[in-house]
This record gives structure tokens, sequence and C-alpha cells, in this order.
């Protein structure tokens, strides 16, 4: 098993950015989530798209919450969705979502949702209506939905990337918290290779995991990274780096260990814990020119 580090991704670069291009040769983003509970968590996400280089963003939540999120991003494009009487999106946001789908070269889905009955539905509907080459990270709730749709997700080549901790891998698998622990690399790659997907199973060590590959370990994550909102960054890093070409697997072992350096240089100007999720994302441009250096 080999480690994801600094040699690593120098030996696996980005592609690279020329001086011409222009923000459509760096992709377009969707990104899909959010609840009157939860409305900011797609900031998060969609600010960490852009600073990992994806040249345009859109990103689609509830109608009450869009307004605020549209004048808190004003680099975003804004779609507002009907939510359900819990204040979830609604399973009939994906016809409203419509072509724009089909136009987006990486969906995110699922960071600030909530598991409900028809996020199964809606889940579904949005995988249909994608583009077959675009990449799809399901993140969160909407991750927890693939246990219903797996041939669904099998049918997209291994382009749909998944981002559990144990305890989403366990409600996805039905195997126990303990079992995943006990064996993280080979519970990754069983279902990596069981829905043809990529597999990035976060903890104190992440592994991560696809069904043409080796399975990768990154170990070099820090205490002040279990923060609420972290996770919804590292999707967005993720979705930010495919969008600029890479491909599944090596956008989640750059997002990784971008993450993860990121929270190693805020433990040392913050503090071990408590720096905020939010504070991950101005040194994400930075981080990922240091590692690209030759």
């Amino acid at each position: 098993m080999r480690r994801i580090d600094q040699a690593w991704v120098r030996a696996h670069p980005l592609p690279p950015v020329e001086a011409d291009n222009d923000k459509n040769s760096r992709g377009r983003v969707l990104v899909i989530g959010g609840a009157e509970f939860v409305p900011g968590a797609l900031r998060l996400t969609g600010e960490a798209v852009l600073r990992a280089g994806a040249g345009k963003l859109q990103m689609a939540t509830v109608k009450s919450a869009a307004m605020a999120l549209a004048v808190l991003m004003p680099e975003a494009a804004m779609i507002a969705l009907p939510a359900d009487a819990d204040g979830e999106i609604a399973t009939d946001a994906a016809d409203l979502l419509g072509e724009r789908l089909g136009r987006c070269d990486v969906v995110i889905m699922g960071p600030g949702m909530s598991a409900a009955p028809q996020t199964s539905d809606l889940v579904k509907a949005v995988l249909a209506r994608t583009a077959q080459d675009a990449v799809v990270i399901l993140d969160a709730a909407a991750l927890t939905c693939a246990r219903d749709l797996q041939e669904d997700i099998r049918q997209r080549d291994g382009r749909v990337i998944v981002t559990p901790h144990h305890g989403e891998l366990s409600y996805l698998t039905g195997v126990p918290t303990e079992v995943i622990a006990a064996d993280a690399a080979k519970a990754a790659q069983e279902v990596a290779e069981a829905y043809g997907m990529v597999v990035l199973l976060k903890g104190a060590q992440s592994f991560l995991a696809s069904p043409a590959a080796e399975t990768l370990m990154y170990e070099e994550g820090c205490a002040g990274l279990a923060t609420g909102g972290s996770g919804d960054v590292l999707a967005g890093i993720i979705g930010g780096l495919a969008a600029r070409g890479a491909e599944p697997l090596q956008a989640c072992a750059w997002a990784a260990f971008i993450h993860g350096q990121v929270g190693a240089t805020l433990s040392k100007q913050v503090g071990t814990v408590g720096f905020l999720a939010r504070e991950l994302l101005p040194l994400i441009p930075r981080l990922i020119d240091e590692a690209s250096e030759t």
C-alpha cells in the first residue's frame, strides 16, 4: 500500500494551468445541497471548489437560503430549489436543474443535506440527468443513498466518488463501525469494487480505493480537522481539482493531501484544535502551488 505524501503528488502532477487558459478550460462545477437547518454549508464547498482552481461555479440550494448564499458568494451562479416540509431539498428539484446538469463537468451533491426518505430519489434523478463523462461526488447524506443506487453508479464507469467517514460507510454497507475500523483499507476496497466507484474513507488514517488501482493511504492529518464543515471543504477541493482535469483517483489523493497540509499549517498558526473550517479556504491555492513545484 502506498502513502499519499509529497513524493506521491509530485509523481502524479495535476494537469497544467497554462497562461492562456480561461475559466471555461478549468471546468464547470455544480454543487447541490444545503437545507433550511444548515444553510451555510454550501458556501464552504463552493468556495473550496474555486480555491482549488475550477473555472465556473453554480450552487443549488433551498429557496429560503439561496439569496443570502448568493450575496455571500458573488463568484457563483445561484439556483433556488423547492423545499419539503422539513426544509430539505424537494425531490422534484432535479427537474428544475434540468439542462444545467448535462452541461457540468463535475457535480457535487450532499453538503448540508440530511438523510430523508426522498433523498435517494433525488440522487437517482440527478445521476440520470448528469452527463455520462462528468465526475459526480456524493458527500454526507447523498453518499448514504448509494446503497440503493448500486447499478446506477456502476454505469458511470468509475466517475463517481464517495467521501464517507466510518459511520457513513457503516450505514452504506450495513457493516458495524468496529469491523470497518479493524481493517479500514479492506472495507474501502470492497465497496469500491462492489460499486465501481472511488472511495475516500476518512479517519485518523484515510484510505483511498478504486476498482482498478492500488489502495492508497493518507496518515498526516491532524486533530483540528475533526470539526464541523471540514468534510464540506474536502469535497469542494476534490471537485475543483476534478474540474481542472484530474482523474477521480488523482483528484481525491491530491485533495486529501492538500486538506491535511492546510490543517497542519493552521495547527501551527492557530492551535492544535479550534480553527474553523472556513479558515482552511484561503490557504488552499498556495499549498496546491507548493505541492506542484518540482
